[in-house]
C-alpha cells in the first residue's frame, strides 16, 4: 500500500503516536491525531507534535464523516483492536495498521523480533550487545522504549535492527518480516485485553506469520505451547532448553551454554562467568545466542558480549545493602510468571513487596512458588485483596497492607534481619498507581536508599 499523500489516522497521542505523526511528515500532509480521551486538551497534544504538523486533532469521539476520509488508520499499542470504534473502521474497509507495520514502511536491512511473556528486555539489550560486537549499524527499538518509526528511515541494506515487541504489538502487523524471530515462552498475560489464552498465544505467534522457510523462529524447547508450535510453523525452527540435552539447538549442559548444529556440539559461553543468573536468564541468553548465530556472528564475539552483559535495569536489579539486607528492584516483574523467576533468584529468606494494576491474572502458583522463601508478603495497590484471599486460601498468613510504595519499603524494613533480602517483585502492572513500571522501580531504589 503506497502512503503518498493518503489520507492517514493515528490513533494514541501517546510516545508511539506522536512518533508515527513525525514518521508521516514528507510522506502525506493529511494526517489526524485521534484520542478517544476527551479530557486531553489539544494545546498539550500540539505542543508533543513536530512543530510544522499542520494536521488535526481530534478528542473525543470521532465524527461520523471522517470515516468515510480515512485510507489507513494507525494504531498505538495501547489501543484495544476491539474498541468500538476501531470495529467501525473495519466495517467500512479501513486498513488498521501499528506502529511496527508503519515503521515497517521504510524499513532496509535484516530484523531479528523478540516477543514472549517474560524475559524480552533482557533478551533484546543482550541481542542488540551481541550485535554491535560485529556489525556496523546496530538498531535497538520496540516495546523497549525507542519507537521504531523513529529509526526505520535510518536503516540501510547493511543494517541490523532488533525488536522488542509486545502481543499488543504484534496484533496489528500486516506485512512486517523478521529475517530471525525469537518467542521466549507463553504464560498468561493481559487476559483484559486479550480476553482468551488463545488469543494472547495467536497474537504471540503472529511474530512468525510472514516468515518464509529461509527464516528462523527460535523457541523454547520447555514451554509446551511453543514445542508443540514448532512443529506446524512454515519457518525454520532452533529450540533451547535449559532442561535437556538437544541433538539440535541450544542447551544447557551443567554450567556451559553449547550449541549444536546436528553435527557437532560447540562451547559458547560458561554461565558461571556472566552477571546475570538464574534459569530464566540462561534462557534468555541462549535465545540470544540463537539469533546470533543465525545472523552469522562469530562465536568469539557472542562469547564476549555474553559475558559482560549487565542486567537491565527494574528486571532483579540490585539496588543496596542495609543492615546486612539485600535489597532487589524488579518492578518489571508485571505478572506471576516472572515474579516466580525472580523469587526463585532470591540467595536467602525475603520479604516481598507485591501488587498492583488488576490485569485479570491469577495468583494461586505465584503462592505456591513461594516455599519456605518467602517471610513476609508486603501488599500495595488495587490487587491488594485480591493477593491477600489467595495468600490465606493456602496458608500463608504473613501478610501485610501499606497504602503506598514508600510504607510497603519501611514495613520490609521493620521485618527483615541480617541476611535477609527485600524483593519488589509485583506480579502486576504498575498502572494503577504509577505511569509505568520503571517509575515504580525507580521511585523503589529512592525509598531504600533514603531508609
Amino acid at each position: 500500500m503506497k502512503l503518498d499523500n493518503k489520507t492517514v489516522l493515528i490513533f494514541g497521542t501517546g510516545l508511539s503516536g506522536i512518533s508515527a505523526v513525525g514518521f508521516l511528515q514528507g510522506i502525506t500532509e493529511s494526517i489526524i491525531i485521534y484520542d478517544t480521551n476527551e479530557k486531553l486538551e489539544k494545546a498539550a497534544v500540539r505542543e508533543k507534535l513536530p512543530r510544522n504538523f499542520s494536521g488535526e486533532i481530534i478528542l473525543g469521539d470521532l465524527p461520523e464523516e471522517y470515516f468515510g476520509k480515512i485510507e489507513l488508520a494507525v494504531l498505538s499499542p495501547g489501543v484495544p483492536t476491539d474498541l468500538p470504534v476501531v470495529n467501525r473502521m473495519r466495517e467500512r474497509k479501513i486498513p488498521i495498521w501499528g506502529e511496527i507495520e508503519l515503521a515497517y514502511y521504510k524499513a532496509q536491512g535484516r530484523i531479528a523480533a523478540i516477543t514472549g511473556t517474560n524475559g524480552k528486555t533482557t533478551t533484546t539489550s543482550l541481542v542488540g550487545d551481541i550485535m554491535k560486537t560485529f556489525y556496523q549499524e546496530v538498531f535497538v527499538v520496540g516495546n523497549i522504549g525507542i519507537p521504531y518509526t523513529d529509526i526505520s528511515g535510518k536503516t540501510t541494506k547493511d543494517s541490523v535492527t532488533v525488536i522488542e515487541m509486545s502481543s499488543f504489538q504484534l496484533e496489528t502487523i500486516v506485512d512486517f518480516k523478521p529475517q530471525v524471530s525469537a518467542i521466549l515462552n507463553i504464560t498468561p498475560d493481559h487476559l483484559n485485553r486479550h480476553h482468551t489464552m488463545g488469543n494472547y498465544i495467536a497474537a504471540k505467534l503472529a511474530i512468525t506469520k510472514n516468515q518464509k522457510e529461509e527464516d528462523i523462529c527460535i523457541l523454547n524447547y520447555e514451554d509446551e505451547v511453543l514445542k508443540e508450535a514448532g512443529k506446524t510453523l512454515k519457518t525454520n525452527v532452533m529450540y533451547f532448553s535449559s532442561l535437556r540435552k538437544l541433538d539440535k539447538g541450544i542447551y544447557l549442559e551443567g554450567d556451559i551454554i553449547v550449541y549444536n548444529d546436528g553435527s557437532a556440539p560447540q562451547t559458547i559461553v560458561d554461565v558461571t562467568q556472566m552477571n546475570i543468573f538464574g534459569r530464566h536468564n540462561y534462557e534468555n541468553a541462549m535465545a540470544a545466542i540463537g539469533i546470533a548465530i543465525s545472523l552469522q556472528v562469530p562465536i568469539e564475539c557472542i562469547n564476549k558480549a555474553v559475558r559482560d552483559f549487565v542486567a537491565v535495569e527494574h528486571r532483579i536489579e540490585f539496588v543496596t545493602t542495609k543492615n546486612g539486607v539485600k535489597y532487589y528492584n524488579d518492578s518489571k516483574g508485571t505478572n506471576p510468571d516472572a515474579s516466580i523467576k525472580a523469587i526463585e533468584s532470591m540467595p536467602s529468606s525475603t520479604c516481598l513487596i507485591a501488587g498492583g494494576y488488576d490485569k485479570g491474572s491469577e495468583y494461586d502458583e505465584w503462592v505456591e512458588a513461594f516455599g519456605g522463601k518467602i517471610k513476609a508478603l508486603v501488599l500495595i495497590g488495587q490487587t491488594k485483596e485480591k493477593i491477600a484471599e489467595t495468600a490465606e486460601k493456602h496458608g500463608f498468613t504473613k501478610v501485610y497492607r501499606a497504602e503506598t510504595l514508600k510504607e510497603a519499603v519501611e514495613v520490609c524494613y521493620r521485618l527483615s534481619q541480617e541476611g535477609d533480602c527485600v524483593l519488589l517483585s509485583p506480579a502486576c502492572a504498575s498502572w494503577d498507581m504509577f505511569p509505568n513500571y520503571e517509575e515504580r522501580g525507580r521511585l523503589f531504589k529512592e525509598y531504600v536508599r533514603n531508609l
